[in-house]
């Protein structure tokens, strides 16, 4: 029997509307129906885009979210029917490291306070100083020096920060961690050493994973089998190599094909799939297959009226599609054209339309065989004008009265021309006559 196993889980949250008194208006459907079975000192990876319903269902596992239906058995023991009580004792087996370390350390505490609060809760330790012995040697473990226990969250780095976070799980002595998006807010160095940490831990204490990602190279480097969600469901499931070899739903082939591979010549060679539209709504799925309104191989029969069970395809290879033999045997194809198909298909139509845009204008109608052209129609108000026009025989008052006004104007500047005329002729005979008598002054015998 698996140490861990979920069946036909289900977390709806209610959507409630009203001023005075709310009432119940819809749900919204983040987890829908997974079921997968995790075996002791295993890593099942789990990733889907962001708003499937990952982290949801590990906060469901651990009870941190009511479970609307289904069963988590852990060890032998439904925890979807347990008392409070009964199961905050199993909570000790079962711990999580958060996405946001920072956020889920408390900062008005130090870290060894942070650290006993648990051991303290579930009676883990005969007094403080034993407790503080097994803290010295966890952080050992998680590379973080004895020094560390008087210092508070805010003075360590991201990664110290999240290794706080391993180790507040580890002091409990737990069977099962769900670590969700454990380094996804870190470095890319620091995530190196975090994951390496992660599979110390677990070849040394026999811990089981189950690891919440949406970065696809993390999981495949600390999984043994991955699941991956779409929707609030699993659409495919498999062992970690055989997915990445050869994934068969249509949704993992368009996120396997999002990874980007490091040699240049193969990146520039392999076909990249493009999905087609948003994804919908959790809070109105579509029926059916959840994929549907996406997928590039949808049909008209089934995919959008019969939802497609998670079956064994062979060699531990699950896959929820109703077409999965035809899509891989090529007796399906394609209904929607998907990355250089999409290009392909552009191109094609452009040409298409060039050649009949070329073939319109070969066959011009000649000017002697054209139909004679409409004459153009003069606007009702502007015919009436115009006949008023011919009729009276005169201009408008209006314009007649702008016309006289111009032609005032233009006899007014022409008599200011004039007089400015007159006035430099009489400048230039004064000047003339006083220029005669100097010349008569200067001419004359001196006394």
């Amino acid at each position: 029997m698996s140490l861990l196993e979920l069946d036909d889980v289900k977390v709806h949250f209610p959507v409630k509307k009203g001023l005075f008194f709310d009432r119940t208006v819809g749900h919204v459907y983040a987890v829908d129906g997974v079921s997968l079975s995790i075996e002791a000192g295993q890593t099942y990876g789990l990733v889907g885009e962001s708003g499937c319903g990952k982290t949801t269902l590990g906060r469901a596992v651990l009870r941190l979210n009511d479970i609307t239906d289904g069963g988590v058995v852990f060890d032998g023991t439904d925890l979807a029917k347990l008392p409070s009580e009964e199961m905050r004792a199993f909570r000790r087996r079962l711990q999580m490291v958060f996405q946001d370390p920072l956020g889920s350390l408390n900062p008005r505490q130090n870290i060894e306070s942070i650290l006993s609060e648990g051991m303290a809760a579930h009676g883990i330790g005969k007094d403080q100083t034993e407790r503080r012995e097994k803290i010295k040697d966890i952080l050992a473990k998680v590379g973080l020096p004895s020094n560390a226990l008087s210092r508070y969250p805010h003075e360590f780095s991201g990664g110290q920060r999240q290794r706080i976070g391993i180790a507040r799980a580890l002091v409990l002595e737990p069977d099962v961690i769900i670590c969700d998006e454990p380094v996804s807010a870190l470095d890319v160095s620091v995530q190196a050493q975090v994951i390496n940490l992660l599979e110390e831990l677990q070849e040394s204490l026999g811990l089981t994973y189950l690891v919440i990602a949406h970065d696809l190279a993390v999981v495949r480097h600390i999984s043994d089998v991955i699941g991956v969600m779409y929707l609030g469901g699993l659409v495919e499931e498999a062992p970690s190599d055989a997915l990445y070899a050869k994934p068969r739903h249509p949704y993992t082939k368009a996120l396997m094909s999002a990874v980007p591979v490091p040699d240049p010549e193969v990146e520039d060679r392999r076909e990249r799939i493009l999905l087609h539209g948003d994804l919908p709504s959790p809070a109105n799925p579509p029926a059916g297959c959840r994929f549907h309104t996406r997928c590039p191989w949808v049909q008209e029969t089934k995919c959008a009226t019969e939802r497609p069970p998670l079956l064994d395809t062979g060699d531990g290879h699950k896959v929820a599609c109703h077409f999965t033999a035809e899509i891989e045997a090529g007796t399906v194809k394609q209904t929607l054209a998907t990355g250089i198909e999409a290009v392909t298909g552009t191109e094609t139509v452009a040409a298409e339309a060039v050649e009949v845009s070329e073939g319109e204008t070969e066959t011009e109608v000649p000017a002697a065989d054209a139909p004679e052209k409409a004459p153009v129609t003069v606007p009702a108000q502007a015919d009436a004008d115009a006949k008023e026009k011919a009729a009276a025989g005169t201009v408008p008052a209006q314009a007649d009265a702008d016309a006289k006004e111009k032609a005032a104007a233009a006899e007014e500047t022409e008599a200011k021309a004039s007089d400015a005329t007159d006035g430099k002729k009489e400048t230039a005979d004064a000047t003339e006559e006083a220029s005669g008598a100097t010349e008569k002054a200067e001419g004359s015998p001196k006394a």
